[in-house]
């Protein structure tokens, strides 16, 4: 059978903990941020975690990053 291949656009942005959680970064802290408030800056520079449901389909498209 024929090696599955990662996906690299999930690579790139998303991480996979040695506990197998998978992290990602918050969107929306690109450009624009002059008329946000500086909570919400903040807040979007922190890592969070993906519900069950898209952490199963990160693992389809990463299979050997676990």
């Amino acid at each position: 059978m024929a090696k599955m291949k990662t996906h690299k656009g999930a690579k790139k942005r998303v991480k996979i903990t040695a506990t197998g959680k998978v992290v990602g970064k918050k969107p929306g802290k690109r450009h624009l941020n002059w008329h946000k408030s500086g909570s919400s800056r903040r807040q979007k520079g922190r890592d969070f975690t993906f519900s069950k449901g898209e952490e199963r389909r990160v693992h389809q498209l990463m299979p050997y990053d676990v």
